[in-house]
């Protein structure tokens, strides 16, 4: 079994939906026992950094993986099967995040702000592993939230279509007139 394949070992697939929620729960543990300053900082941090996490999802998936390489070419062998357990690794995507989130912030801030910030992005994120799992292999209870989800998702994997880039919400679908492109503009 290896971290570092495109298709997963199912154990390595499910990681996320363990592993996330017990670095988020250690990461608020240590947030509300060790860190100093106002909380209501912290969390308006954490909240805008849930928040931010669906912009980062939708820029992600239209722009990276429909159209930088390789991330393109393993986005495509998704979308010819989407039932496969096709991801990125949680120790990819957890230094990812350190990397990118929580070094540069705690390095232009301080750790607190930055482990506040790391939480809210890493909660949509698993909100994202969750609904985009949902999507391809979970039934869902007709004019549901979830039904919705399944519906524009399904409609993003249709062959020859550009848009519904956002999983967890259509909001900047919406907002950058993607959702329900049938064509490039």
């Amino acid at each position: 079994m290896t971290l570092f394949k495109l298709e997963q070992h199912p154990a390595v697939y499910f990681a996320d939906f363990v592993l996330y929620p017990i670095a988020i729960a250690a990461g608020l543990g240590a947030l509300l026992l060790r860190a100093n300053g106002p909380i209501w900082v912290l969390a308006s941090v954490a909240i805008l950094g849930f928040l931010g996490w669906s912009l980062v999802e939708y820029i992600l998936h239209r722009f990276v993986l429909h159209g930088v390489q390789p991330f393109k070419r393993w986005h495509a062998e998704h979308h010819q099967r989407p039932f496969a357990l096709i991801g990125t690794s949680t120790v990819v995507s957890m230094a990812l995040f350190v990397l990118l989130v929580f070094w540069p912030l705690a390095l232009l801030s301080n750790r607190w702000i930055a482990l506040a910030a790391t939480l809210g992005i890493t909660s949509g994120y698993l909100l994202y592993l969750v609904v985009h799992h949902a999507t391809h292999h979970w039934k869902a209870r007709s004019g549901s939230w979830m039904h919705d989800r399944k519906r524009d998702h399904a409609l993003h994997h249709r062959p020859g279509a550009h848009g519904w880039y956002g999983v967890t919400t259509t909001f900047w679908d919406r907002v950058f007139h993607t959702d329900g492109m049938t064509h490039d503009h």
